[in-house]
């Protein structure tokens, strides 16, 4: 769909995508690694189409629901606990989505307003989480990633060469 629509935004110099992903483009969610993997691949597809748009005047933004109170998480899916040596992560995941299933805290008319407002954005946000749960669970692993690049960032600088190379 997006690789239709590109013609006609560049061609216009405007336009806006709004690219539906998930708070699990932004995290792991364990059990989901299929459903993950293809948001990750939304969330980095954007990325890249956000900065090569932007210089034809297209605006990028990629949607993160946390949970909403939809079909998500009820009879549309199915979940399996999996084997037993993973019930600890995957069976506990699984349980968990089960017992989410009308508790999410996320009003999908209150979703709609959302994005309306967002489309009508001049210069809208590249991401953005809904919900409080995604807002609160992206925000923790960031800080996660922060800390482990902190700590881990010496010793993969570690790998460059001591000299600055060649002139260009």
């Amino acid at each position: 769909m997006t690789k239709a629509a590109i013609p006609v935004m560049r061609e216009q110099r405007s336009g806006h995508f709004i690219q539906l992903s998930s708070v699990g483009g932004r995290l792991g969610a364990p059990g989901r690694a299929a459903y993950s993997a293809a948001k990750w691949a939304v969330e980095g597809f954007s990325e890249v189409l956000a900065q090569e748009m932007a210089l034809v005047g297209v605006k990028v933004t990629i949607v993160e629901p946390g949970g909403f109170r939809t079909d998500f998480a009820g009879a549309s899916t199915t979940l399996n606990a999996g084997r037993p040596e993973y019930d600890a992560v995957v069976g506990a995941a699984a349980r968990r989505q089960a017992q989410y299933d009308g508790r999410q805290p996320g009003d999908p008319k209150r979703a709609a307003q959302v994005l309306l407002v967002v489309a009508a954005m001049d210069e809208p946000p590249l991401r953005l989480p809904l919900g409080s749960d995604a807002v609160a669970a992206i925000s923790a692993a960031d800080q996660r990633r922060l800390a482990e690049l902190e700590r881990w960032g010496p010793l993969s600088a570690s790998t460059d060469f001591d000299d600055p190379g060649p002139a260009s």
